[in-house]
């Protein structure tokens, strides 16, 4: 089951050290940080950033909640595990597949979500490659100067905003309905 621990936004690293390093193995199968991708111009240069998803979350991985929950005890600066009320509740099955086709399949302690490329055509945006592939309907937003687009996913037993690396490769004022 996939768990998500609520953070203080700046310590989601050392949460993580902290837990892979405190929890045994047989407890935490896995304790990540999805990441998003981006692109920044200075000094005359696109580079390629990396940036948490979710801020102020770390997501958890594990078959047994009771033992993992007693574990969490010994890290210094978790809130909380998210849930309802007083019931922890783990993430479900349509979350998680969005986090694995978010940030690949990948084993090793982090997700990252890689820069997609689209193009505009008239007011509809069409992912040409990436992981944001057949998700267009969830982008709320495109800032173009920073190659971000801004999503609204189901997340957490709420909607939460998201930022992703996206690259609009052409834009076409009107679509063509010409035969």
């Amino acid at each position: 089951m996939w768990y998500v621990m609520q953070v203080h936004t700046g310590t989601e690293e050392n949460i993580r050290c902290q837990c892979q390093r405190l929890i045994s193995s047989d407890t935490l199968e896995r304790c990540f940080i999805p990441y998003y991708q981006q692109k920044k111009r200075f000094q005359g240069e696109w580079h390629i950033q990396e940036r948490i998803l979710f801020p102020g979350y770390v997501f958890l991985i594990t078959q047994n909640l009771e033992k993992l929950v007693e574990s969490l005890k010994k890290v210094i600066g978790m809130t909380k595990l998210i849930g309802t009320g007083d019931e922890i509740v783990p993430l479900s099955e349509a979350e998680i597949s969005l986090i694995t086709k978010l940030g690949g399949k990948s084993s090793s302690s982090e997700s990252i979500v890689k820069i997609s490329q689209g193009i505009i055509e008239g007011d509809q945006v069409h992912i040409l490659s990436g992981p944001l592939k057949g998700l267009e309907g969830a982008i709320r937003k495109i800032d173009r100067h920073k190659r971000i687009a801004y999503l609204s996913v189901d997340m957490f037993n709420r909607t939460v905003d998201m930022k992703v690396g996206l690259e609009i490769v052409a834009k076409n004022k009107e679509k063509n309905n010409e035969n």
